[in-house]
């Protein structure tokens, strides 16, 4: 089991898969909720069988895969549903997070969940580092992404923890507005220090 475990979170489109995707480059173990968050919800899937039962057969692609994009739309405009998926789907990713964390191997490893802040995950991990990015580079990177209205992307930036919010609980803080190498730079600067954290605590 890694000896450091860093919670990784960031708004909608901030950029945590980049910067996950650097860590493991260096060697480190990523726990990543959102690749989680589509297992338990993989065709055939006990957790996408009650997302039919509760939305009905037009929920699914026409390979019948989850349409998440049709998804997303019916519960950001409805909390009543909203409430009703997360309470499927938390239990299902949660325990998915904590057993894919207990067999990390790498010196530390990166627990990254959009959600950290929100859920209060972030008192369990050992540090919280937030992905930073002003919600307008927000806004534009997650509609040329998903291809989704700005409406939409607009309300899932309000359901989330605020930009203070996450910087409030940050021990440390990446800015994802510069290029790639800049940004390659600071998860290198990050790396040594939590080898070094972990090497002071042997």
């Amino acid at each position: 089991m890694s000896k450091l475990v860093i919670g990784l979170t960031g708004g909608i489109a901030s950029g945590k898969t980049t910067v996950s995707d650097q860590f493991a480059r260096l060697g480190i173990d990523i726990i990543d909720a959102d690749v989680i968050a589509r297992e338990v919800v993989a065709k055939g899937s006990p957790g996408l069988m009650a997302i039919v039962e509760q939305f009905g057969q037009g929920i699914l692609t026409p390979i019948l895969d989850l349409d998440r994009q049709k998804l997303r739309s019916i519960v950001f405009t409805d909390n009543t549903k909203k409430e009703w998926l997360n309470a499927l789907l938390h239990p299902l990713i949660r325990t998915q997070m904590e057993l894919q964390t207990s067999n990390a191997k790498s010196p530390y490893c990166i627990l990254s969940v959009p959600l950290l802040v929100e859920n209060k995950l972030n008192k369990t991990v050992d540090r919280t580092l937030v992905v930073d990015v002003d919600a307008a580079t927000q806004l534009k990177r997650a509609m040329a992404r998903d291809n989704s209205e700005q409406a939409i992307i607009e309300s899932i930036i309000a359901s989330q923890a605020t930009r203070s919010e996450r910087l409030a609980v940050a021990d440390d803080i990446i800015l994802n507005t510069g290029d790639r190498d800049w940004l390659n730079a600071q998860v290198k600067d990050l790396h040594q220090i939590y080898l070094n954290i972990v090497n002071e605590n042997l």
